[in-house]
């Protein structure tokens, strides 16, 4: 098992901490979901004992297996997989959601697969529309390009959908009207973190 987080860098793996540092203690169970190559469930298993990577694409999960043979690795669509409602302490993605089209229905989604007292944890991508989206894209530029001379850059292999369907303002408004309680961070380079607790009870 590989920790991805230290041994490779790209835009994605950056945000892996942002996750990670969310994790409930005493968490049994994690979902990683359109988990491309696998990097994010890796890492989780470090923490987590029992971590399932689910994608609907079959090679990238290949490359996903060869990162940590102790994740259960599934093809399949989030939205439709027949997971048990309330399975995972932590359902969590980097880079999905802009696949999914309905935002409020991958949401609820999500939240019904969280356990209670569990946590959803997405890393997004989305477009910019405004001022200060567009201040947050200068800043991206700039740190990149630091990174980038510090640490070169990983590939991935994973399929990647450009320009997001949705923009930043889209997902915040989504998060606030079917996840009550959730927050919502706006990210340099070209991310934003949402974060949302289920109630325990």
């Amino acid at each position: 098992m590989t920790d991805a987080s230290t041994t490779r860098w790209n835009n994605n793996i950056h945000y892996h901490r942002r996750i990670l540092d969310v994790v409930p203690a005493g968490a049994r169970t994690a979902l990683d979901f359109g988990t491309g190559n696998g990097l994010l469930a890796a890492d989780l298993h470090a923490r987590v004992p029992d971590v399932t990577g689910i994608d609907i694409d079959l090679a990238v999960l290949e490359s996903a297996r060869a990162e940590d043979p102790g994740v259960r690795w599934i093809q399949g669509d989030v939205m439709s997989h027949p997971f048990p409602p309330a399975s995972f302490d932590v359902v969590a993605s980097v880079a999905t959601v802009h696949h999914l089209p309905d935002l409020d229905k991958t949401f609820l989604r999500l939240a019904e697969l969280t356990a209670p007292g569990g946590v959803l944890a997405v890393v997004g991508l989305a477009k910019s529309s405004g001022a200060i989206d567009f201040l947050y894209d200068i800043a991206g530029l700039v740190q990149q390009a630091r990174y980038e001379r510090r640490h070169g850059i990983w590939e991935h292999s994973a399929p990647i959908v450009w320009p997001p369907p949705h923009t930043y303002g889209d997902v915040k408004r989504s998060a606030a009207r079917v996840l009550p309680g959730s927050t919502w961070s706006r990210l340099a380079m070209w991310r934003y973190l949402m974060l949302w607790h289920k109630p325990a009870t």
